[in-house]
């Protein structure tokens, strides 16, 4: 495994979902700054509608900031240890031999991305999974969500 070339898929999937929300973040801004958008009357709420999504819009790509700002910050594990740290990449299996990577990052949980043809998804050490997998180590088993679920590599 490539962890450098990891390390920037993760930082180019931050930036497209950044990308994403400044548009959104854009949009919303000209929506609530229309003049079709004024209010005829004090149960028209359109214009402040949008002006509420256009704000959390824009706290969404100071988030996306932040994280970018984490995983620059972050080192890459190269030679990981024996137990599942920030900064590992971790392939869990169901019974059923469904496999799952997830990545212990900083920041940006729930993000998916793919990587040399692999869905990997963000997970943070404050998470509930994050904290089941963190000190465990490959062939641990952990249960989630009534499911248990091998560690079978960690890179």
């Amino acid at each position: 495994m490539d962890k450098e070339r990891l390390h920037s898929a993760i930082i180019d999937a931050l930036n497209a979902a950044k990308n994403l929300a400044v548009n959104a973040a854009n949009q919303a801004r000209e929506t609530a700054t229309d003049k079709e958008s004024i209010a005829e009357n004090k149960y028209d709420t359109f214009g402040l509608e949008a002006s509420y999504l256009a704000h959390g819009q824009a706290k969404r790509v100071a988030e996306y900031e932040q994280a970018i700002s984490c995983y620059n910050e972050m080192g890459i594990l190269n030679n990981p240890g024996s137990t599942i740290e920030s900064g590992m990449l971790v392939l869990l299996e169901d019974e059923s031999g469904s496999e799952q990577y997830l990545f212990l990052g900083p920041a940006a949980g729930g993000l998916k991305f793919r990587f040399d043809n692999i869905e990997i998804t963000l997970i943070t050490p404050a998470s509930p999974l994050g904290q089941k997998l963190t000190g465990h180590c490959v062939a641990d088993e952990i249960e989630r969500q009534n499911k248990v679920y091998e560690i079978m590599a960690v890179y």
